[in-house]
C-alpha cells in the first residue's frame, strides 16, 4: 500500500533538469532548419543547420565517430608497425654485437 502511494507520487512529479538531459542524451535530439535568402526569384543564400545532441554511445549507434579519427581531438596512437621496426633493429643491435664479440 505504501509502495503504489509512492509510485503514484513520482509520476505526478514534474521532471528535473537531471531527468530530461539524461532523456535526451538517452534518445539523442535533431534539430535542423534551412535559411533561405532569394531576392525576385533569385535565390542568393542557402544556410542548412544540422544540429544533434546525443550521448557518445547513441552516436556510435547510429554510425557517427568522426571524433575517433580527428588527429586534433585523439591522442595518436602508436602504430603496430612502428613498435615492430623498434623490437627488429634492437634485435639487429644485439645480433651486431654478439658477432663483433666472436670474432674478437
Amino acid at each position: 500500500m505504501m509502495e503504489q502511494g509512492l509510485w503514484h507520487g513520482r509520476q505526478d512529479a514534474s521532471p528535473n533538469l537531471a531527468d530530461i538531459l539524461e532523456r535526451v542524451l538517452d534518445k539523442g535530439l535533431i534539430i535542423a532548419g534551412d535559411i533561405k535568402i532569394n531576392l525576385l526569384d533569385i535565390e542568393l543564400l542557402t544556410i542548412k543547420l544540422r544540429l544533434l545532441v546525443a550521448s557518445v554511445d547513441k552516436a556510435k549507434a547510429m554510425g557517427i565517430d568522426w571524433w575517433e579519427h580527428d588527429p586534433a581531438l585523439s591522442q595518436p596512437r602508436p602504430r603496430p608497425l612502428a613498435a615492430e621496426n623498434a623490437r627488429l633493429r634492437k634485435k639487429i643491435r644485439a645480433l651486431e654485437t654478439a658477432t663483433l664479440e666472436a670474432r674478437r
